[in-house]
This record gives C-alpha cells, structure tokens and sequence, in this order.
C-alpha cells in the first residue's frame, strides 16, 4: 500500500491533473491518493468570507474568481462531452451552495468559527470532486466520515484511534485505488464539518497510511524536498538527501514549511518511511525520511538550517523566583490554558529568569496572561513586569551528527560572532539533535548564511567583496579574481563574490554579485551618486556576511571609514598607506579592533607591494623573536632613477623616464621627497613592535626644498639645474665602484631616509630596476639578517598581493 498526497500547487490546473494522474498510473500496489484544494483557494475561502462577514460588496468579485478558476479548470480536462456536463452540474451545486453560505454571512455580518469550518472545506470538496472524474477508476471516499476530531483551545485534534478505526472499516469493502480529500474532517460528537488546520492535507495522508499500514507515505509538491536552508535567503542552498524522522520535526518545527509538523507523528510510530517528490520533476529523488535516514552517515556536521522570522522573546525575571518551586509550572500552565504554543525555552542557571519564544501573533496575549498569574509577586517586587521584546528571529540548526560531534556550539557562536552577530537567547535540548537561538530579526539572512557557510553546507564558502578604487591596482585586481575565480572554485571550493564596486563619485552594490565581465559599463549605467559617507552606510547597510572592504585607492576619507566598517566585523585589505601611516594611536586602534572582532585587517601591499613583507615581520614577532634594525631600499621609482641615471641620461631625464614607465606618481615630486619611503618605514617599524610616528623619522633631502614648493611645470623647467650635480657624484661613485640607494633605516630607536652610498661588498649593491630590498636584522638573525629582495612596484603585483590578503581571509592553503 502507498499514500501519496498532492498540493494545492501540483492538482492546480488541468495540465497538472492530467500529470498527476500520469505519475500514480506507474504505481502498480495499491494506492491511497490524497488531494488538496487547488493552489490559493483556501486563502481566497478565507478572504471571501471576510469581506462578507464585514458588509463588504466586494466579496462577490472574490467568489467569482473562484467560480471561474474551477470553471475553467473543468473546461479545459480532457473528457468526454457527457461527462464533462455531469461534473459541471456537480460542481455548480458546490458553488451554489457556497454562494448561498456566503450571502447568509454578508446579510447577519457575522461568521462564526462553525461556518468558517465549513467554508473552507468547499476547496478540498471541489478539487477532489474534479479529480475523481479524471481519476475514473479510483473510489472517492468521503472522508468527512473517516476522520474525527476533538476540540482544544479552538483548534480541532483528530481522534487517531477512532479515525484509524472508521478507515480500517472503510477499506475492508473499498477497491485498490482511493481518492480523498484531504484537510477535511468532522467532529466525533456532533458530526459538523471541521478540518486539520492550514497544510493539514498532509496530516490526512499520514493518519491514512498509519491506519492501513502503507509501505510509503509521498508527499508530492512543487519542492524538491527539504533544503538545507531557505533557498530565498541563500542562494546556494541544496535539497537534503535524507533525513530521520528526529531532524524533519525538529525542522519542519522551526519554520521549514515542507510538510505539516504533525505529519510525522503518525507515521513515525509505525516506521513508515515518508518521500517528498517534486510533481514537476519526477525523477527527481527528493527527501527520504525514516528512523536511520537511509543510514547513510553524512560527513556534514548538521543537516539543515532553519528558522522562525516573526519571533518574540517573553522574559519572566526576578529575584524572587530563586529557589521557588513551581514558577515554570506556573508559566507553562497560563499559557497551555489560553492555547499559546511556546517554540523555545531558554532558563539561567541561578533561576532568576526564564525567557519562551512564542510566535508575534501569541505575544500580548502571552504578556497579559503571564502578569495576570503573576499579579501578586509582580505587585510585591519579587517578580519584575514581564518583559516583552519584538522584532526577532529564531534560527534553528539541526542534525543527529551533532550528538557525536564536540564543539558544535563553539563552532557556531563563534561564526556568529565573527559577523558581529549577538545572541539574545539560546536553548540545546540533551538530545543534541537542535540547537536554536534568537537573533535581531535585522540579521536573519546574515546569520543563516553565515552558518550554511561555516558549516559547510554551501558548495563553496564565499567572500563578499567591496572594492573601491578601480584605477591601475584595483583593475588588476578585479581581472585577476575574474580569470582565478573558476580554479579558486574547482580546488578549494571558494567563491569571490564582489557585491560593491565603487570608484571616484560613483559606486554599485549587487547582493548577489556583479558581473566581472562588464562591470565598468554597469558602474557607469547602474551606478548610484556616492561619497566615502555614502560607500559605509551603504557597506553597512547591505548587513551581508563574511564581508571584506577591499580599499585599492591612496584616499583619506576612505581610509577614514575603515574603523567603522571594522567594529560591524567586516574585514578590511588595503593597499591604501594612510591608514597605517597615520597616528599611532589610531593605527593601534584599527589593530585592536581587528583582533577584538576577530577580524582582520591586512595592508601587506602598504610595503614592497607584492613581496612578502610585513607577513614575515609578524612571524618573527609573533614567534618570540625581537627585530632590532631594519635596512630598506623601499621606493621602485627612485631605485629606478639612480639606476638609470648614467653617462647617456642624466637625472632629470631618469625622473621623466620613471614617470613615462608608470614607476611614479603623475607628480613624481610625491616620489622625491621620500614621503612615501617615509610612511612606509613608519609601517615597518610599527610592524616591528615600535612605537613610532612620521614626524620621528629623520628626513634627509637629495634635491633643494625649492623645487618641491613651486608648480609642476616649474619643477620640470628647472630640475635639470641638478644634472651636472648628479653627473659628478655619478663618475665619482663609478670609480669607487659604488652605487646611490635611498635607504630607509631603523636602529636604535631612530628611523630616518636617505641617500646612501654602497659599496660592491653591500647586498643592496646589485639591486636592479624599480625593485625593493629590505635587511631585517632580529635577536636570531643577528649574524646573517634576514633578506627579502624582489619586484616592489608596478600596479600587476601590488594587485597580486592584495589578492593574497583577500585569499589569506579565507584560509585557503
């Protein structure tokens, strides 16, 4: 025996039909087939009687939409011309007697919980009564005769031994093949039509295929079975394989809304195995739920993840609830009495407080009974007014693995707290099948993918990026991720997703990612107006999780953001220098929030662009070694002039061949002054463990200050005044066999720059083209310093090491 049940979505039109009844014609044991109203029908039922219970004329126009939706249905099956017209006199005599119910209720503007009961069985009435035409040789039961109900806090309970009975008689005279409404059914008492509650199809095919001991219980929807998460929320999310019947109830529990919870209790005690199937792929496996789950043990930490949006979190408190026996007999009792369903119970050890999870629609109703059994201890102080907060969700993650596994909730409170996300409440049952938590409703969708992510769920863990700066480096950059992004996938599951590109006045956010192919011409169309204010709200705003602030520009006010976006855990890499070249104490500020929000904040490009720098620096340190000086040639462009500079081509000539390469900036005045050979030993040093600023550094010029004070076309109408300079000092140091670097250096406490002459014996002696070279002398590296030498300039590698902090986040190895 098989019970397979059909959505209102599945039996929605008659093409559906006619695949529905394709699908149980393959069956070839006997077959119970339950079916639903057609999809919206039962909110249509609900909303008609509504408008009609107020006066409102506009219920007419509700009720003819659902004429013509049947109407039309029956139109269109594929039948005989005979007995098409008997199924629509069948069908007319439904609708009339639901209009006259209808006219009955706008005329005494009133609708009782009785005729609202029978209302809204006409859905499952009309579409079983349409189907059993095209399923001409199934036998339609009324299955108002077969389940009974009991009353309980204005909901209808089913009387499962007495229904299981009424079935078992029914089916001894029935044929292999039977058709059934499904939702409906009828109190034992007085016979009145009464029904399961919304999705109680589901709950009709369960108590059939209990009763009758069916092989299978089918759930047949327009889903492809239980996913690990809400699809509208994660993209990524996949359909569960299978489950035990422990983790679908806990699931179905908090929010999953594949089968009706109740469903599985039936079922369950008989070990029946339920299928959820996809009618419009029926190939497709689905979910198997049984007690082993197919007995496949799945490497994933925890099967799925689901949630309750529309939560409130109810607080009972008070010193005088210490060592009281009773008070959560007390709570749990006022509201089993007024049938308010609590989801979650979370209590402190010291008795002080218990806090319930209920649904937004139970919530005052929760409070006002709660102060009402606690009147008197409320009055005398002992208890505090009960606390009511709103606007928050309950997530919920589940999986039998998580019983066998340590650290589950380290694991996930640490997730969580990475994405800046606090818990306001939380509760694990012994089983340790489900841990659930409230949350700040605002970061629901952060949270969940933040933890289908950790916990692998996700075929990929994703980095959010937001990349501003698009010029040379951030370019670069961005080619670079487009063209490594598919490997990066292939071999170590990880995504680069970029959600924000943002250059000069203009910026572009896509939650779901933008298209790397063409993202100048989408900034440029579909760009908003923007500012370094409007880029943080806008970050911020998006809430979105394992965010990384991509910075590829040599902007203040954009650096000037990075504590912000920092203290709301997004991570941030830079190749900016201001940020860690600033004040001290605002760089140990941006150090120290990074490691209180372990986060991170990498600027390793800051130096020596791609070469591995500042990493190394932190190594030594972090491994209990002491820097104590420091040697560096630092600056590409000017490594690049005064190797240049020869008999051919004199110094101003050299400078305007460093700017004609791309080495300096556009006014390589900026690269003259050892300004940013300044910022960048001030970085080292402080990497080093030293407290250091810009003014600190002893600043030795090579040229006058005159040419740094005028404009540019002064500076390169009166630079070649140093040639014959250069050129002397040049044939002096060739004949000495010696060459001019602009060293940076930190000893002793002092840092300074300066011209250096060296000799061939030197290590920065042989140092070609615009590269960099640095000499890190430690308490272990006293005799043979460590040395780090290679291309230090150029917009591929600084792009190309930006990269390597962005890869770093993800801990790809």
């Amino acid at each position: 025996m098989k019970v397979m049940k059909f959505g209102g979505t599945s039996v929605g039109s008659a093409t559906n039909i006619a695949n529905v009844k394709k699908i149980v014609s393959s069956v070839e044991e006997p077959i119970v087939v339950v079916v639903s109203a057609f999809k919206g029908i039962t909110d249509k039922l609900l909303l008609t009687s509504s408008l009609a219970a107020n006066g409102d004329y506009s219920y007419e126009r509700e009720f003819r939409e659902i004429i013509e939706q049947h109407v039309t249905v029956v139109s269109k099956l594929d039948m005989a011309g005979e007995r098409r017209n008997e199924l629509e006199v069948e069908v007319g005599r439904l609708l009339e007697e639901l209009s006259n119910i209808f006219k009955g209720v706008f005329l005494i503007n009133d609708l009782s919980p009785k005729t609202s009961d029978k209302i809204v069985s006409y859905g499952e009435r009309l579409s079983s009564l349409i189907i059993s035409y095209v399923f001409d040789d199934y036998q339609l039961l009324d299955v108002t005769q077969l389940i009974k109900t009991d009353s309980a806090f204005g909901k209808h309970i089913p009387d499962i031994e007495l229904s299981s009975k009424l079935i078992q008689e029914a089916f001894d005279s029935s044929t292999d093949k039977v058709l059934v409404s499904g939702f409906i059914s009828s109190c034992k008492t007085s016979g009145e039509i009464t029904n399961l509650g919304r999705g109680g199809s589901d709950y009709t095919a369960a108590i059939f295929a209990a009763a009758l001991n069916a092989n299978i219980l089918e759930i047949w929807s327009d889903v492809d079975g239980f996913m690990s998460a809400d699809p509208k929320i994660i993209n990524n999310a996949h359909v569960i394989e299978s489950l035990s019947f422990t983790e679908a109830t806990e699931l179905c529990n908090f929010g999953a809304k594949i089968i009706y919870p109740p469903t599985i209790f039936p079922v369950y005690h008989k070990n029946i195995p339920i299928r959820i199937k996809n009618t419009f792929k029926p190939d497709a496996p689905g979910t198997y739920i049984s007690h082993n789950g197919l007995e496949k043990k799945s490497k994933a930490q925890i099967k799925g993840i689901s949630s309750i949006a529309d939560s409130c979190l109810i607080t009972v408190q008070g010193l005088g609830m210490v060592g009281i026996i009773g008070v959560n007999y007390r709570i749990f009792r006022a509201l089993a009495k007024n049938g308010i369903s609590v989801f979650l119970v979370s209590q402190a050890s010291s008795e002080n407080s218990t806090s319930i999870g209920v649904r937004s629609v139970d919530a005052e109703l929760a409070v006002h009974v709660l102060e009402e059994e606690f009147a008197k201890e409320i009055s005398m102080g002992s208890i505090n007014r009960v606390l009511l907060e709103t606007e928050l969700a309950t997530v919920a993650i589940v999986g039998e693995n998580m019983k066998y596994t340590p650290g589950i909730a380290g694991k996930l409170f640490e997730t969580l707290g990475k994405s800046g996300i606090s818990v306001i409440a939380c509760a694990q049952g012994a089983s340790e099948v489900n841990i659930s938590f409230v949350i700040k409703n605002k970061y629901l969708r952060k949270a969940l993918n933040s933890i289908h992510d950790s916990f692998f769920l996700s075929d990929y863990k994703v980095l959010n990026l937001f990349i501003v700066g698009i010029g040379t480096v951030g370019g670069n950059l961005i080619e670079q991720i487009r063209q490594q992004q598919p490997k990066l996938m292939e071999q170590y599951s990880l995504k680069l997703n970029v959600v924000g590109i943002a250059r000069g006045k203009k910026a572009l956010f896509c939650r779901e990612g933008i298209n790397l192919d063409h993202y100048r011409s989408e900034l440029d169309e579909r760009g908003i107006s923007s500012s370094s204010e409007i880029l943080k709200e806008g970050i911020i705003n998006m809430n979105i999780f394992n965010a990384v602030f991509v910075d590829c520009t040599a902007s203040d006010s954009v650096a000037e953001i990075y504590g912000d976006l920092m203290s709301k855990n997004i991570s941030v890499v830079t190749a900016n220098k201001v940020a860690a070249s600033s004040g001290y104490d605002s760089y140990i500020k941006l150090k120290n929030t990074a490691r209180e929000r372990n986060i991170k904040f990498l600027f390793e490009t800051n130096v020596g662009a791609g070469l591995p720098i500042i990493n190394t620096m932190n190594s030594l340190v972090n491994s209990g070694d002491k820097i104590i000086k420091l040697e560096a040639v630092l600056s590409g462009t000017l490594n690049f002039i005064f190797n240049t500079i020869s008999a051919d081509i004199p110094f101003s000539k050299a400078i305007y061949l460093a700017k004609e390469s791309g080495f300096s900036e556009p006014d390589p005045r900026i690269d003259l002054s050892g300004m940013d050979v300044i910022r960048k030993l001030v970085i080292l040093t402080r990497e080093a463990g030293y407290q250091v600023e810009q003014s600190d550094v002893e600043k030795n010029l090579f040229i006058p200050q005159e040419y740094f004070d005028g404009t540019i076309e002064e500076f390169w109408a009166n630079i070649r005044k140093e040639d014959a300079t250069f050129e002397k000092r040049r044939k002096k140091l060739e004949s000495e066999h010696k060459h001019l670097r602009f060293v940076a250096k930190y000893e002793n406490g002092k840092c300074s720059v300066g011209l250096q002459e060296v000799s061939q014996s030197h290590p920065f002696y042989d140092l070609e083209g615009s590269n960099n070279i640095i000499q890190i002398t430690t308490e272990r590296y006293n005799e043979y310093p460590m040395i780090i030498k290679g291309y230090g300039a150029g917009a591929s590698v600084t792009a190309a090491g930006v990269f390597s902090d962005i890869i770093s986040i993800a801990n790809v190895r």
